[in-house]
């Protein structure tokens, strides 16, 4: 937010994300907006191989692209380590499972999927909620610096967009003690974090 400047809606382009804070209609289908904040962001996950506090960078592989990414660490960068319990709770809830809490544990298993497609859906299901639990602990988790960082810890990262004055992205936010999560989204897929604050009182 800090780094945001006053813009219109013909900046806007497809696949941006955006926040809105106003009020919203009786049927939730609209909202009028009081003010906007949009902008480009990436969101990477995987393995650290390189740490550089000195430079304030870290380089990974993503797991989703498959290619190596450098972002760097700014002072603005907001960096969390999630605790050991919860991810996996967040990683039972991303597949569904048993052990969830809620889950099935002592109780009756449903019906198994009728096709796979059902199941595609329930993965989604289940990525929604995993991904819904970790926006609401966020902003409660302990923060870190990158000096708490090292080569081979899972991370998950939202990123700017890298632009035309610079080759690397900037975290916005960066999760650490994510290694259940990406053992059960293999491929990075499903569940990704936001780029905005989860302090804010925005509508949507």
């Amino acid at each position: 937010f800090e780094d945001a400047v006053k813009s219109d809606i013909a900046s806007i382009r497809p696949g941006d994300q955006l926040r809105v804070r106003g009020t919203r209609s009786a049927d939730g289908g609209t909202i009028a907006a009081d003010g906007i904040v949009t902008g480009t962001f990436r969101n990477y996950s995987g393995l650290l191989t390189a740490v550089d506090a000195t430079a304030g960078t870290v380089t990974l592989k993503d797991l989703a692209t498959k290619k190596v990414v450098t972002v760097a660490v700014t002072p603005n960068s907001d960096v969390r380590r999630l605790p050991p319990q919860a991810a996996q709770m967040i990683a039972a809830r991303m597949r569904g499972g048993a052990n969830a809490p809620g889950g099935a544990q002592g109780q009756r298993p449903g019906p198994p999927a009728a096709s796979p497609a059902a199941g595609e859906q329930g993965a989604a299901a289940g990525a929604r909620r995993a991904g819904m639990d970790l926006s609401q602990m966020l902003s409660r988790l302990p923060t870190e610096t990158i000096a708490g960082l090292k080569p081979g810890e899972a991370v998950m990262i939202v990123a700017t967009s890298p632009s035309e004055q610079s080759t690397k992205s900037s975290a916005v936010t960066l999760l650490m003690g994510v290694e259940p999560i990406l053992t059960a989204a293999p491929t990075g897929q499903g569940m990704t974090l936001t780029p905005w604050s989860m302090g804010g009182d925005a509508a949507a």
